[in-house]
């Protein structure tokens, strides 16, 4: 299965994450995602204006492990597996904190840390959905305060156990990262739900109380503790809050990413292309000087000049295969590869390209897409879009992904953002001054939003089955103002 989901991810980046899970019961899983980007003719965006290497320095990749998945109330209740390694592993630690027992403490803790934070957010998201009855708002988001004070309790009284002489104050740090860490992913969620909940005060009186109250009880924590906290009036340390917590997210989530160096694809066929190239060439221009040497003789003008007109047709007919090769390598090969590994492990690979298309080259199927809900009835009828297909094909071994995961997890995510910088250069201005006259025949100005349109139509195949989706994306030359999946 594929699950594409997007969202802005700032002002000028555009995130797509791109969820690969594989079959139980296969264990060789291809997956291929085509991406086509439909932009308009008036930014300017063309072959001769935005290359290859444009476009990968605007696009930034990020492989990482799919969130091992578990409920809030399974985290730490009973013998849930999350809480019940981490503590092995403090415990092995504690015991003989030997080099491996050390990263295999790190690595718990992390992974401890990232599930928490997921299952926080979907809990969250779960509650805040306007399809929830009041009463099932009531008990999910007590059930939420329960389950999310439990597991912080929990987490920080397994301190005990690695407060020995054996463990030295660098691999102390390591616990209040993961403490750090989880306290402000609940804060940062707690206040999402408090916000959903504001919207009917009188009903959720009781639950705000609740909630209210433990988020105070969590900032006087977190000053006991000496993290940093969001201050009213103290910008310098907000500032260092936002680096704090950045760093602390790369810090948890690097034992879900995956090392995936990239190199060029099909060099070897590319530099088979250009020998065949080179050889039509010097076959031609060895033919040609044969023939007029046997008819004109050696050392005469007519042979002279016939030798330097054939190596002139050599030069170009040798361009013109490369050339001519090269298309046909474009078509058929990718720009990039990687292989993706868990540790030293090759768990897979991606294989990543992008091109200029031109619209007859276009499925039927995508190109309906784009044309369905124009905003303009007319919009059908110009069909001047300079269209980018950007085309990605992954391979999981399956076995090999589940023997080398601390926990079981169902494939990999690929995170997509594309930075729109480029295309804003040759925007008009982000307002339009029209006049409209008021009740009083007064002449009155209003500034009118200037915004173009990126429709993205994404083609997703796996286990013989292929999905559509279609974005619209506005931008203006201040940057994005939205993106809707048009259905």
């Amino acid at each position: 299965m594929i699950d594409i989901m997007t969202k802005i991810h700032d002002k000028f980046s555009i995130e797509f994450k791109v969820g690969f899970v594989t079959r139980r019961k296969m264990r060789h899983n291809d997956f291929s995602v085509y991406m086509w980007i439909f932009v308009p003719n008036a930014l300017d965006i063309n072959p001769t204006t935005y290359s290859k290497a444009d476009f990968y320095r605007d696009v930034k990749s990020n492989i990482r492990l799919i969130t091992p998945r578990f409920l809030l109330r399974d985290i730490v209740g009973g013998e849930a597996t999350p809480l019940r390694k981490l503590r092995e592993a403090l415990e092995r630690m504690a015991s003989d904190p030997t080099r491996t027992a050390i990263a295999e403490y790190e690595a718990q803790i992390k992974i401890f840390s990232a599930i928490v934070k997921s299952a926080l957010r979907e809990d969250v998201n779960h509650i805040c959905t306007s399809h929830q009855r009041r009463d099932d708002v009531r008990f999910l988001s007590e059930e939420y305060a329960s389950h999310a004070g439990k597991i912080l309790s929990a987490y920080r009284s397994l301190r005990n156990i690695i407060n020995t002489p054996t463990v030295d104050a660098q691999v102390m740090e390591c616990f209040h990262y993961g403490d750090e860490f989880m306290s402000y992913m609940f804060n940062q969620y707690t206040f999402r739900l408090l916000q959903w909940l504001s919207g009917d005060k009188e009903a959720y009186a009781a639950l705000i109380e609740r909630l209210s109250a433990m988020i105070r009880d969590e900032q006087n924590y977190r000053d006991k503790m000496g993290y940093l906290s969001l201050k009213q009036d103290d910008r310098l340390e907000n500032r260092d809050l936002i680096y704090s917590h950045g760093v602390l997210k790369k810090y948890i989530e690097s034992s879900l990413y995956l090392r995936v160096p990239k190199k060029r694809d099909g060099v070897m066929i590319e530099q088979i292309y250009m020998s065949i190239a080179a050889g039509l060439s010097m076959i031609f221009a060895t033919i040609l000087s044969f023939y007029f040497q046997q008819r004109f003789g050696n050392f005469t003008w007519p042979f002279f000049l016939v030798l330097v007109i054939s190596y002139m047709g050599k030069d170009r007919i040798k361009e013109l295969a490369r050339y001519y090769f090269a298309h046909r390598k474009g078509s058929k090969y990718f720009d990039n590869k990687a292989k993706i590994s868990v540790g030293d492990q090759t768990i897979g690979w991606i294989k990543e390209g992008v091109d200029f298309l031109q619209r007859s080259k276009i499925p039927q199927e995508v190109v309906q897409l784009r044309e369905k809900h124009a905003i303009v009835s007319a919009e059908r009828h110009i069909k001047d879009d300079k269209v980018l297909l950007y085309r990605k094909w992954v391979h999981i071994d399956r076995e090999k992904l589940i023997a080398n995961s601390v926990y079981h997890t169902d494939g990999i995510n690929d995170i997509i953002r594309l930075n729109v910088g480029s295309f804003l250069h040759k925007m008009d201005n982000p307002y339009v001054p029209l006049n409209l006259l008021d009740d009083d025949n007064n002449l009155c100005r209003i500034d009118c939003k200037k915004v173009y349109f990126l429709n993205i139509v994404m083609q997703y195949q796996y286990d013989g089955k292929t999905d559509y989706k279609r974005f619209r994306v506005s931008l203006s030359r201040e940057g994005i103002e939205s993106i809707k999946e048009i259905e």
